[in-house]
């Protein structure tokens, strides 16, 4: 016989297991440490838990001495979005140059290899990747950090990624389902919404979710975006129709489903975190994200008794939090498993920069995903120190303002000497009082998007036809300059990559 207290112990380390939180510090907190012991299955990392690779692996051995079979998730999508470098940049390009390279091989060793460093470090769950279709050029928190723009090419390289993460025993978490692609609105601050036909989802935003489900997935987040053609009252991540309905039941997909950072406006300005997770876990989420902006032990408590006080009113069935723990801790199991067996090589994989001591995977995918357009008149490699005007739009909330970006780090490596600016309107006459009579190199990043941009480098172009210009988001606008650079994306060994192409090394 089942007592209450059983009961209620059941019910309330069913709710702690659904929730995937954040913290603060390089060391787990006290209160972290005594939850996990309580229930707590899952906790997520961010840039500010990581100084080094030595550091996080000691920090994933401390969570797993409360409890081995603890799952470590990490929001680790290389590129642009990187936490394991948060402070210099990805020794890895992002989906982007991944796609305009399009070697599924490729793609899937860059993964493989990211997944080996996270695996070496002890995280085992890996917010990644993105499958989003980028069809709305205009989206501000996608970007870049979609494969592109063709459904079929990101299917390709979703599956790739998925592969190269999961062969080693880190379970993909492919995102942000059905698609944040079409959108002109970051979710971090309002509710994008999407208003195309149910044909058009089917051929457009869901082909690289079919792929990634067949290639074997081992957890899907959902987005919290809202989509009239299959819901018209509830976001994606609060939505029966869209988690049950067409993610389990149509397609088919039986692992992990979880949610977006439920802290993220688009859900915690309508319906309040804790209202949001329980009609997450009811919509059919198995995991609550939580802990990019929220992340303490007040937001835990807060929405493990929100679960537990919704089964016990009726409003959550308490079969679905059961199922929804279960997937949490099957997830676990997978993963504790690959452990178990040895997958990965060992401490020293996570210091290395390539699949292979010499091959330096991710310089090599950032080279070749390089697009190099030269002006009219011939261009003559910078042999002395130039001068790099970086024009800086405000960073979404997913990348991040901690992360350097541009070139001009790596041309300093190149030729000494080289100074840096830092624009973030159309200072022209700075740039050139700034610049002297040194050659200048121009960053910039979607310039499409951002006309102060397009504007600055006209009038920089006009008195300096010799400038250079660099472009690290997404290729939009017509080459210009004398030798324009597409980066593909402003991970750091984009920006090595680039400026060996200006000095021609």
């Amino acid at each position: 016989m089942t007592t209450l207290a059983t009961a209620s112990d059941t019910l309330t380390r069913d709710a702690l297991t659904v929730l995937q939180p954040g913290f603060t510090g390089t060391t787990a907190p006290d209160w972290l440490l005594r939850r996990i012991g309580e229930g707590l299955s899952s906790v997520g990392l961010f840039g500010r838990n990581i100084a080094s690779p030595e550091q996080l692996a000691a920090l994933t051995a401390q969570l797993r001495a409360e409890r081995d079979d603890v799952l470590v998730a990490i929001d680790e999508e290389g590129g642009d979005v990187t936490r394991l470098e948060v402070r210099n940049g990805s020794s890895f390009p992002g989906n982007y140059a991944l796609g305009s390279v399009d070697d599924v091989e490729l793609t899937r060793a860059v993964a493989e290899e990211l997944g080996r460093r996270l695996a070496a470090c002890g995280v085992d769950l890996n917010w990644a990747p993105s499958a989003d279709v980028n069809s709305n050029a205009d989206n501000p928190v996608i970007g870049v950090r979609s494969f592109g723009a063709g459904p079929d090419l990101v299917a390709r390289h979703t599956v790739a990624y998925v592969e190269g993460l999961q062969a080693v025993g880190v379970a993909a978490c492919t995102k942000h389902f059905p698609g944040h692609g079409d959108t002109n609105v970051d979710s971090h601050h309002a509710m994008p919404r999407i208003d195309v036909d149910l044909a058009t989802l089917h051929a457009r935003e869901l082909v690289p979710f079919r792929a990634a489900i067949a290639a074997g997935t081992k957890a899907v987040m959902s987005a919290h975006i809202l989509l009239s053609a299959l819901d018209p009252d509830r976001p994606a991540t609060l939505s029966p129709q869209i988690l049950t309905g067409l993610l389990r039941q149509e397609l088919g997909f039986e692992g992990l489903i979880v949610t977006d950072g439920m802290e993220m406006q688009a859900i915690a300005s309508t319906y309040g975190i804790e209202r949001g997770s329980v009609l997450a876990i009811a919509a059919g989420a198995d995991a609550i994200c939580v802990g990019g902006g929220l992340a303490d032990e007040d937001t835990v408590l807060r929405l493990r008794d929100a679960l537990v006080e919704a089964v016990r009113t009726g409003e959550l069935p308490e079969e679905r939090l059961a199922d929804a723990a279960a997937r949490v801790r099957a997830l676990a199991a997978w993963t504790q498993a690959h452990r178990a067996r040895g997958a990965v090589s060992g401490p020293g994989a996570a210091v290395q920069e390539g699949t292979a001591p010499g091959t330096e995977i991710g310089l090599v995918a950032a080279r070749r995903a390089l697009a190099v357009t030269t002006g009219e008149r011939p261009y003559s490699p910078m042999t002395s120190a130039p001068y790099v005007a970086a024009f800086t739009p405000v960073a979404n909330i997913a990348v991040g303002d901690e992360t350097p970006w541009g070139v001009a780090a790596e041309l300093e490596r190149l030729l000494p000497g080289t100074e840096t600016g830092a624009f973030d309107k159309p200072s022209v006459d700075a740039v050139l009082a700034a610049a002297g009579e040194r050659r200048i190199v121009a960053v910039v990043r979607d310039a499409h998007r951002h006309p102060w941009m397009t504007e600055a480098l006209d009038a920089l172009l006009a008195a300096r036809p010799d400038t250079v210009v660099v472009e690290m988001g997404l290729n939009q606008a017509a080459p210009r300059g004398a030798l324009h650079i597409a980066t593909h994306g402003a991970a750091r060994v984009c920006g090595r990559a680039a400026a060996e192409a200006i000095a021609g090394v």
